[in-house]
């Protein structure tokens, strides 16, 4: 068995996202995603997913060039290879995350969301190698169904008028009534049992009128507000007070360890995160003064599965809980999230997913919903293969972009709408 890595494929791809909108602005009608796929001597490929954005893109490619000749289940040394990897100042300065919805950008944090893409493409590669799922790379399963939670936005029915776009079902949600028939819908058509709403789109009094309405219609089920820090430590607590006996957890209500902090002393309320931790240096600060009580883990954000395992590891330590974050995503990651989910112990939240908002996808058969889980699958690695027509089509789509798309930017999106929109100050409320 040859494990050296003999070639690196790497192909960015702009796949169609709907009108979903938050703090930031609205999604655009393409987003950018990451294919990568890793070689083996033996002819072995491994898969993997990240972001497509072009910062990312001018760090995987070198990186990609130092992988060849290496062996696939060298995995800690992705790290090495990848602070051997420059990172050009003035893509990270001052800036802030995809969509903007992270903090501010370090070398560091671009570094682990590309290695992310090649670590899952190598755990691909050597399950695949070794006959072996990546949940049992990873240690095994400790679970054989992973469940998420419906992912409902504030959404137009369309783009702008003259956006090209593909074309949904969905209809728009802009009031409590449009949240509730989408809430229905995720359910009627994946089963889902628990819901997670996109906030800091509207006035506080507005989304907490919908999250009341939500639990009027599926009394019983687990609900979630996500503002993205849109609001004041005040604010914060105002909705926490009017939602104390109705959230599961409120995500980021404010911006930042301290403001979060400070929200968390004030209130019962569980307070959920994955802004103001995403990196271990993180950790110590937020978790010493209690800000958070459930850390929304995320591979692209953490480097990659095992990086998620030890995350998993550290929050059990404290007594902090666990689950899952999700930005736009296809079939590669979604696979990966439920194997390293799989082998997470005391997973008791629902794990969030972009998923069924995605219609396209770079698989040759989409990974399914069955009463708002997916099972663990046992076959070698991820379980999940490519459609290289499907491949081709997005890159096609790339190639022939002008590069507006080619970074998501939820803001510029807004702009064909609303010429006079401005990235909000925080706090909005």
């Amino acid at each position: 068995m040859n494990l050296t890595v003999t070639d690196v494929r790497l192909t960015p791809i702009l796949v169609a996202d709907p009108p979903l909108l938050n703090t930031q602005g609205v999604h655009q009608p393409y987003t950018p995603r990451l294919i990568v796929e890793v070689v083996t001597a033996d002819g072995v490929t491994g898969v993997g997913e990240t972001y497509g954005d072009t910062k990312y893109l001018e760090l995987a490619r070198p990186f990609a060039e130092k992988l060849i000749g290496r062996q696939v289940s060298d995995l800690n040394g992705l790290f090495t290879v990848a602070e051997e990897v420059a990172v050009d100042g003035s893509q990270v300065s001052g800036r802030v995350d995809v969509g903007g919805l992270r903090g501010v950008q370090t070398a560091d944090k671009l570094r682990l969301s590309v290695v992310s893409g090649f670590e899952v493409a190598c755990l691909d590669a050597l399950g695949k190698a070794l006959g072996q799922p990546v949940h049992a790379l990873l240690g095994g399963k400790v679970r054989d169904t992973v469940e998420y939670s419906a992912y409902l936005f504030y959404r137009w029915a369309r783009h702008p008028e003259g956006v090209p776009a593909e074309p949904d079902d969905w209809g728009a949600a802009v009031d409590p009534a449009g949240v509730v028939e989408q809430a229905r819908r995720f359910k009627e058509r994946h089963g889902f049992t628990s819901f997670k709403l996109k906030g800091g789109v509207f006035p506080p009094d507005e989304e907490i009128a919908a999250v009341r309405a939500l639990a009027e219609a599926f009394p019983g089920h687990p609900l979630r507000l996500d503002p993205n820090g849109a609001w004041s430590v005040e604010t914060s607590l105002k909705v926490a007070q009017e939602l104390g006996g109705i959230l599961e957890y409120l995500e980021d209500p404010a911006l930042g360890t301290a403001a979060m902090a400070e929200v968390s002393a004030a209130t019962g309320v569980p307070l959920a995160t994955n802004m103001c931790v995403t990196t271990f240096a993180e950790i110590k600060e937020a978790f010493t003064r209690d800000a958070v009580q459930v850390v929304l883990s995320d591979h692209h954000y953490w480097g990659g599965l095992r990086n998620t395992q030890q995350l998993a590891a550290v929050c059990r330590a404290f007594g902090v809980a666990i689950s899952m974050h999700s930005n736009t995503h296809l079939g590669i990651s979604l696979a990966a999230m439920t194997h390293v989910a799989a082998t997470v112990p005391g997973l008791h939240h629902a794990c969030d997913s972009h998923y069924p908002w995605q219609a396209e996808d770079v698989l040759t058969e989409r990974l399914a919903f069955r009463d708002g889980t997916i099972a663990v699958s046992d076959a070698p690695g991820l379980g999940v293969e490519l459609d290289r027509d499907r491949l081709s089509a997005l890159h096609r789509r790339w190639l022939d972009d002008d590069g507006t798309l080619r970074d998501r930017d939820d803001a510029a999106a807004m702009r064909v709408a609303d010429p006079g929109w401005t990235t909000p100050a925080v706090p909005r409320w």
